[in-house]
């Protein structure tokens, strides 16, 4: 500010007998090296604005300084469309079998270590039902997100992070796999 009003003064009035111009030139010369044509002319150009001749006879507003806006919330760039979420490469089939893999490989080695039975008792007793509406509800879940734009490779970094998720989900996925087929050849309970 006081080095616009010093510009402002130093260029209105001219120095000990020197014209405005050539003060500009001093000014322009001393503050980056450039030097101005003696006949520079400078033409200032404004467009005004139609609101400015309703609020013309209006008292003036204050003007505020440069106040940074917030950004309007970016597009996602990546397709929110059906077919490319839970395309065979897309972000949402690997993603949420791994999920419900980690889930009903936690859950089928709880109940066999507290009631002793095995993966395919637990499916004939009622596990299916609870596993259709697992499946259902974090299907969903993790579907909004993806639908919205928004990717798990986006978010987090350190050691829980989207690679570390996907590979716990794949596994999660093996051990399923192992444990039935496990437990198939043995007869019975794994534990």
């Amino acid at each position: 500010m006081a080095a616009s009003v010093a510009m402002q003064s130093f260029l209105g009035s001219p120095v000990a007998g020197v014209s405005s111009r050539r003060g500009l030139n001093q000014v322009v010369q001393l503050s980056c090296g450039l030097h101005l044509p003696k006949r520079a002319n400078f033409r200032v150009r404004s467009m005004a604005e139609e609101n400015d001749k309703e609020t013309a006879g209006a008292a003036p507003q204050p003007t505020q300084p440069n106040v940074a806006q917030p950004n309007p919330a970016p597009k996602p760039k990546v397709s929110t469309k059906f077919e490319d979420v839970l395309a065979f490469s897309g972000p949402g089939p690997e993603r949420i079998n791994g999920r419900l893999a980690m889930i009903g490989f936690v859950a089928a080695i709880g109940v066999e270590l507290g009631r002793g039975q095995d993966l395919f008792t637990q499916i004939n007793d009622g596990g299916l039902q609870w596993f259709i509406g697992t499946s259902v509800l974090l299907s969903i879940a993790s579907l909004i997100p993806l639908f919205r734009g928004v990717r798990a490779e986006a978010e987090g970094g350190g050691f829980m992070n989207s690679d570390a998720e996907l590979w716990n989900g794949r596994f999660a996925m093996l051990g399923l796999i192992a444990l039935a087929f496990t437990e198939y050849l043995k007869g019975g309970a794994l534990v």
